[in-house]
């Protein structure tokens, strides 16, 4: 299974936000279902609409946070490993896209409705986000085979 791939045209087809795309490719192997995955992830596409992190990204924090559950005997072992991955995951996504900001990646601001409109006519959720989308999940995926 080519996960950023599926990844991509999941986007691509507006099945998901950014967010719910990068997410739910890896809701099997985190032990949710996709319904469930769909829904914790619903609400950061779009940069959360506010301006803010890439759903793309917010989508690989949420992996990267489940793929490493805490203890109750050092939780904090499991934090200290989760943060090191964020900061790879960001240093190789800055790489390829010089930013981690929704707005800079995606040319608009989102949490503008006239911005998001402009966005939707312009094709960047079929162009712009699944690239991304795809970006990240392979980001992962490497990061997880490391980690």
């Amino acid at each position: 299974m080519d996960k950023p791939k599926e990844a991509f045209e999941t986007m691509a087809a507006h099945k998901m936000n950014c967010a719910q795309s990068a997410f739910t490719a890896f809701s099997g192997e985190l032990g949710l279902d996709e319904k469930t995955a769909f829904n914790i992830a619903q609400a950061f596409g779009g940069g959360m609409h506010i301006n803010s992190i890439c759903g793309a990204v917010t989508g690989a924090y949420m992996t990267l946070g489940l793929a490493n559950s805490a203890s109750k005997e050092n939780p904090r072992q499991s934090a200290d490993k989760t943060n090191e991955l964020i900061k790879e995951f960001n240093r190789n996504f800055v790489a390829l896209h010089s930013s981690l900001n929704c707005t800079e990646l995606s040319g608009y601001d989102l949490s503008k409705p006239e911005e998001s409109k402009k966005a939707r006519e312009k094709g960047v959720f079929n162009t712009v986000c699944p690239v991304l989308v795809r970006d990240s999940v392979q980001i992962v995926e490497n990061l997880l085979k490391l980690g």
